[in-house]
């Protein structure tokens, strides 16, 4: 397949809303995305506030943070993305209220497909599908989080973990591929307990 062809089909698959958010994503995330302190904090949060399909409260993007294919992703309050991270929303994102992603953690909606053998997988186009991250939970840093998954409300994603199931709420993961290693204890637990 052509570049030409491949660049065409892609940019086909995008409405011109989508051209646009990528465009302010990449020309503008350039300009904010190193920008050190409150100022720097202040213009990331601005722009996904512009960029994000919803953001509720503030969104603490750290330096060098990079949210890709921002129209997908909607953001409850409290959101932290700390420095390295890489979000890609194009397959859609929904992320509850404080929540934590860990510095270089990888949080992807799409994939390539590689099901014909007959096509190299670079012609094959992608995959989408939706990420849905509950409330107060926290991803460690370089985990990753593939296409399709949802993380349950109050869990903990082990740093460098490969989350490629769903993760039932208040459930500590760990490990490649991610598997539960533990249980945080949920505010009903502690309320029966006073």
């Amino acid at each position: 397949m052509s570049v030409r062809r491949e660049v065409a089909r892609y940019w086909a698959t995008l409405t011109w809303r989508q051209h646009l958010s990528l465009a302010l994503e990449e020309w503008l995330g350039w300009l904010v995305r190193s920008l050190p302190g409150a100022l720097g904090f202040a213009l990331r949060h601005l722009l996904c506030r512009l960029l994000f399909a919803r953001a509720d409260g503030v969104v603490f993007l750290y330096p060098g943070a990079r949210i890709m294919h921002a129209y997908g992703m909607t953001a409850g309050a409290n959101l932290r993305v700390n420095s390295g991270a890489f979000v890609d929303a194009r397959g859609g994102l929904v992320v509850g209220a404080d929540v934590l992603i860990g510095p270089n953690a990888v949080i992807v909606t799409s994939q390539h497909r590689w099901d014909d053998p007959a096509l190299p997988i670079v012609a094959q186009g992608h995959q989408t599908a939706p990420v849905t991250i509950g409330d107060d939970v926290w991803i460690g840093g370089n985990a990753v989080v593939t296409p399709g998954v949802t993380i349950g409300t109050g869990s903990v994603v082990g740093a460098g973990a490969v989350v490629t199931a769903d993760v039932p709420p208040y459930t500590i993961v760990g490990g490649v591929p991610a598997r539960a290693i533990g249980r945080r204890p949920h505010r009903s637990a502690r309320e029966t307990a006073s």
